[in-house]
């Protein structure tokens, strides 16, 4: 899948470099551009990618200071300059667009529900946003920001992929320390799913293509990612336990957003030799992930990978009932009310994008 990467903000500036230098590594050729937004000059100078500097004449280069609704208004303000970054950028050969931003900060949270909405208005591909949600132990600013521009994203996106800051880091490391791990697990487990398709090593017997990522989310709404892997087997045959259990894994334990089982359609690719998946195995690991996430629109297949270990990614379309999803939108409610507590009222104030309740 061949995909133009735009990250909004400190946070979706530095994951964007690190799924572009996965890309890269690895020798995809699936990220076709890339491009980092950001209102604070210092965060734009760490990144070897192309960036742009927005908000001059309000902020100077200094950030918004965690200011969701100013962050909003930059890049309205800006959006013809950040469009006009993109220009050749975004080709014919581009299958999709995905803006990338945490959503707790000021300019993530805030621009890029904006810049989602003026990319649909500009491009004919399906417009994606990757939107990484604060973890439990980070500020109730943050956890307010996220929940409102969490709303005002889904409602603008084609499809939303959601990462939980809480989901791939190891248990007992602070976020804080975590994040560079954070991003490398995101870099891999979004990588691979862009890369599917692009037939890279060898030839599955049922390659998955871009279409079935696009149809998968075509739900719209809230989707998120599963990844598991173990050492693989000589022969296809050693491996068909191998691929029941390291979907199980990839959806119990593996996933971007935990809890998140029930779907309105799935995908699940295998990536390994392949003269070592086994279609047997695949076929017995999707019905398994139909029959648990009660969707009758499961697809499935192969993603031919030189490695010696035997991959299961699923992506899950129409996960927005998950109740990691309410218990997420409760704590968000909750850091609101402290934030107005505090008289931040006024940080919520925004015709352009809807109150969060």
């Amino acid at each position: 899948m061949k995909v133009v990467l735009i990250g909004v903000g400190q946070a979706g500036g530095k994951l964007t470099q690190a799924m572009a230098e996965f890309d890269y590594e690895m020798d995809f050729d699936a990220v076709r551009g890339a491009l980092a937004v950001n209102t604070a000059e210092t965060d734009l100078q760490t990144l070897d990618i192309e960036t742009q500097l927005i908000g001059q004449d309000r902020v100077r280069g200094h950030g918004v200071g965690g200011d969701n609704e100013l962050g909003a208004e930059v890049m309205q303000e800006d959006a013809i300059e950040v469009m006009d970054g993109l220009d050749g950028k975004i080709t014919a050969e581009a299958e999709a667009i995905f803006v990338v931003a945490g959503l707790g900060g000021g300019t993530g949270s805030g621009g890029a529900p904006v810049l989602v909405r003026e990319l649909k208005r500009v491009y004919d591909v399906p417009v994606y946003a990757l939107g990484i949600l604060p973890g439990r132990g980070e500020g109730s600013m943050y956890q307010a920001n996220a929940g409102r521009s969490l709303k005002t994203i889904v409602r603008e996106a084609d499809s939303t992929i959601l990462v939980d800051n809480d989901a791939w880091h190891d248990a007992g490391e602070s976020v804080e320390a975590a994040f560079d791990t954070i991003n490398r697990n995101i870099a891999q487990r979004i990588g691979l799913l862009f890369a599917s398709g692009e037939n890279v090593e060898g030839v599955g017997e049922s390659v998955v293509d871009s279409s079935e990522i696009i149809n998968t989310l075509r739900e719209g709404g809230i989707a998120c990612v599963g990844y598991a892997s173990a050492a693989g087997g000589e022969d296809a045959e050693d491996n068909i336990n191998a691929v029941t259990s390291i979907t199980r894994s990839a959806l119990f334990t593996g996933t971007s957003l935990p809890d998140a089982v029930t779907a309105d359609a799935a995908l699940l690719v295998v990536a390994g030799r392949p003269d070592a998946i086994p279609r047997k195995g695949v076929e017995r690991a999707r019905s398994w992930v139909e029959d648990q996430t009660g969707s009758l629109q499961v697809r499935g297949g192969d993603f031919p990978l030189d490695s010696d270990r035997i991959a299961a990614l699923v992506l899950l379309g129409g996960v927005e009932r998950s109740p990691r999803i309410d218990e997420f939108m409760e704590r968000a409610r909750e850091a609101q009310e402290q934030q107005e507590q505090v008289d931040h009222t006024a940080a919520f104030q925004n015709d352009e994008l809807d109150d969060l309740f």
